[in-house]
């Protein structure tokens, strides 16, 4: 089970990099226990773990039957109902590993009051030490889980729990960062997340109902309601969402969720994180992966390994082959429960590294279908081609595109008129199909006139994409806030298009993510867009690149109506057309930054 799975819905693969979760499933779906494992465990429901508070969590305990001797503890808390995980329960504790799978506070079977986040920290440090206590436990003791208990083992790593000997944070959500928003614009989708974990059992069918959510969605953006109506539209009011959303950036509010600086440094477990291409939650992981190498001692830097597959936000748990209308190889299906136990069998039981981690990062690359390795993970990424732009006539449409060309531009600047009233793009996104999400056009076809376009010449060569791409532009409004989204795609030979990366930025924080400044002139300014998601590809000889540059403007996304104002408070009568020049000569050189890889060795 994961915190975000469907919550773009079909928001077109262009604006957003997060679309993706959107032919992933409501739930995570766990592969059966095979028999075998099945008996070779002992189960016992309802262990109750009492907190300092007095309030007790529900666990349900799976131990080896041939345990004979304390051993290593695995434990994950998930606010999704405990028997979700009772596949990984089985298949811990038939190698040896007692696993408890637990309610957090307020969900399940557990006593208190469920308060997203915030509560984990201290509920997971009592977690581990009453755990370390219990007969069956030899006092070493290791989280596990992605997402929402992605999150949450960094919570608890941050209290710095004196028998915790690992974590290993999939898909980690960062709040603040990339929920319930990304790029300080909210999206919908955190209501359904909510409605989902409220009360004490399981919502799954209700947050499931893709068509009930997207009917929702649709009719809040079409009618231009205020984000702040979206709970009671829905009809389940949420104190939780009213304080989220008058948290709109990255403040103290959000930086009490996460670890501080000091409690990075402080931080000596081995650490395994691992995250996907496609995932939702890729920023968040990053984040938590960055601030630690910034902050952690050398010898705690050491023991922090990085895995980016080719996966979605399930996938990071439960790889496929088959993604957002891609194929991917043998290679990318890692088995990652049994990466897991090597781990923790690394880590707390004496046992040998596990073989797949060669080096600090691993991380695959798309096309060629093959793991690669790197020492760090800015060195994934050999050298950077910087791509100027330029047109020659308004570069607002797919077949009269600009260029993406090694010499800086020299014509005049492109021009697209976002209304904010225009709600067409519902029409496809509430659209039943067939076609993946990371090879769909219709989008960008539909756009035309209300986008800016730029090509690169074809690729001689097969050449590997790998890292961060970087969007330097010089753009001029005539209002004092828009929302843009730039997305990067391979176009094959035969027109064909795989969404690469995406990166977005609300202009009010052209300068700082936590200081909000409206634009005050009408003279362009330089906005530098670097929150791209990692991709690593190798881009096929003939194909070349696409960047699309465009409003934010879908029924999955906060709208920003361009007047200013408090943004969740807005709608359709605040709507204010902006006009958006984007430039590039000799003294206003837009630029891309495309990460190349390191040549591979025949």
């Amino acid at each position: 089970m994961s915190l975000m799975k469907e919550w773009f819905g079909k928001i077109r693969v262009g604006a957003v990099l997060l679309s993706v979760a959107a032919v992933s499933q409501a739930q995570e779906v766990p592969s059966p226990p095979q028999a075998s494992d099945a008996q070779k465990i002992k189960f016992e429901w309802s262990v109750k773990i009492p907190l300092r508070d007095g309030v007790r969590l529900n666990a349900t305990l799976y131990t080896p039957k041939a345990q004979q001797a304390p051993a290593p503890c695995i434990f994950t808390v998930t606010p999704y109902v405990a028997q979700n995980y009772h596949d990984r329960g089985v298949y811990f504790a038939a190698r040896g590993f007692p696993f408890l799978t637990i309610d957090v506070r307020g969900r399940g079977n557990s006593e208190g009051t469920f308060r997203p986040f915030l509560q984990e920290a201290n509920d997971g440090y009592d977690v581990v030490e009453w755990l370390a206590k219990q007969p069956y436990c030899n006092g070493r003791v290791a989280s596990w889980g992605g997402s929402y208990a992605g999150y949450d083992q960094w919570a608890l790593a941050k209290e710095l729990p004196p028998h915790l000997s690992t974590i290993v944070p999939v898909a980690s959500v960062y709040p603040g960062l990339d929920f319930p928003m990304f790029a300080n614009m909210p999206y919908p989708y955190m209501i359904q997340w909510l409605t989902y974990t409220s009360g004490r059992t399981s919502q799954d069918k209700l947050f499931a109902d893709h068509e009930f959510w997207g009917a929702i969605n649709r009719e809040w953006f079409e009618a231009g309601r205020p984000l702040q109506e979206l709970d009671t539209l829905v009809g389940n009011p949420s104190p939780i969402f009213q304080e989220w959303l008058q948290h709109p950036h990255r403040d103290a509010y959000w930086d009490a969720y996460v670890p501080t600086p000091a409690q990075y440094g402080r931080m000596q477990m081995p650490i395994l994180t691992i995250t996907g291409s496609h995932d939702s939650d890729q920023p968040g992981a990053l984040m938590f992966y960055r601030e630690h190498m910034r902050h952690a001692t050398p010898e705690a830097r050491a023991r922090h390994y990085l895995i980016i597959g080719p996966w979605d936000h399930a996938g990071t748990r439960t790889p496929k082959a088959q993604f957002g209308g891609l194929t991917f190889g043998q290679a990318s299906l890692v088995d990652l429960p049994q990466l897991h136990a090597q781990w923790y069998a690394w880590t707390m039981a004496d046992g040998a590294k596990p073989e797949f981690l060669r080096a600090p990062v691993a991380y695959y690359v798309m096309g060629a279908e093959e793991w690669r390795y790197a020492q760090t993970l800015d060195a994934v990424t050999h050298s950077t081609q910087t791509l100027f732009l330029d047109s020659q006539v308004n570069a607002s449409d797919v077949f009269a595109s600009g260029a993406l060309q090694p010499q800086a531009g020299r014509g005049k600047p492109d021009t697209y008129v976002y209304d904010p009233r225009d709600t067409s793009s519902a029409v496809i996104e509430s659209a039943k199909t067939d076609l993946g999400g990371l090879v769909d056009q219709r989008l960008i076809y539909a756009n035309s006139g209300r986008q800016l376009v730029y090509h690169s010449a074809p690729f001689v060569q097969d050449t590997e994409i790998s890292g961060f791409f970087k969007f330097s532009a010089w753009l001029a409004i005539d209002r004092p806030d828009t929302d843009f989204s730039v997305s990067v795609y391979e176009i094959g030979q035969d027109g064909s298009s795989i969404a690469l990366s995406s990166a977005q930025m609300r202009a009010r924080y052209r300068r700082s993510a936590r200081e909000p400044e409206l634009i005050r002139t009408r003279e362009p300014l330089r906005y530098d867009f670097d929150d791209f998601r990692f991709v690593s590809r190798r881009v096929a000889k003939g194909s070349r690149l696409r960047l699309v540059v465009e409003p934010m403007n879908s029924l999955n996304s906060q709208k920003n109506y361009n007047s200013g104002g408090v943004v969740a408070l807005e709608s359709m009568k605040d709507a204010q057309p902006v006009t958006v020049k984007l430039f590039h000569d000799a003294t206003r050189p837009s630029s891309l930054a495309v990460p190349i890889g390191h040549p591979t060795t025949k």
